[in-house]
């Protein structure tokens, strides 16, 4: 079995790094809540909140690892496959990139394209808004 270097993280995306939570996604939806961020980074708008730190015996840490949700218009896109390819792309390119996030999340990617893009565009736009919200704090 080979091992790893602790320096790199693991490139998957497991079922409890998905945002399932109605109360969570309600709260980072809510506008009147001014910890959420936004950022804009095209094909895909970003709404982000920090996860609350709780304190156990001294030592603060987040309750969970980042948790994301994908989203693709059903007006814009009214063929399940194409909302499906989206999706798959966006998930494919943060699973590739999130090691560019520093910090536990709750995010919300919200795909704000008028056509299809490729999956090189889809890319270039996880990256970029990773590195946004990794210089917000």
């Amino acid at each position: 079995m080979r091992t790893g270097s602790s320096l790199h993280m693991k490139k998957t995306f497991k079922k409890d790094e998905r945002l399932c939570s109605v109360k969570v996604i309600e709260n980072l939806f809510d506008r009147k809540n001014s910890a959420n961020g936004g950022v804009f980074s095209y094909p895909m708008r970003v709404v982000f909140q920090p996860q609350p730190s709780v304190e156990i015996d001294g030592v603060i840490s987040s309750q969970t690892s980042t948790q994301v949700l994908f989203s693709v218009p059903k007006r814009q896109f009214k063929h399940a496959v194409d909302r499906n390819l989206i999706r798959r792309r966006m998930r494919e390119a943060y699973r590739l990139h999130k090691q560019l996030l520093t910090g536990n999340f709750n995010i919300a990617f919200i795909y704000i394209g008028k056509g299809i893009e490729d999956y090189k565009a889809i890319e270039k736009g996880m990256k970029s808004a990773l590195k946004k919200m990794g210089t917000v704090k």
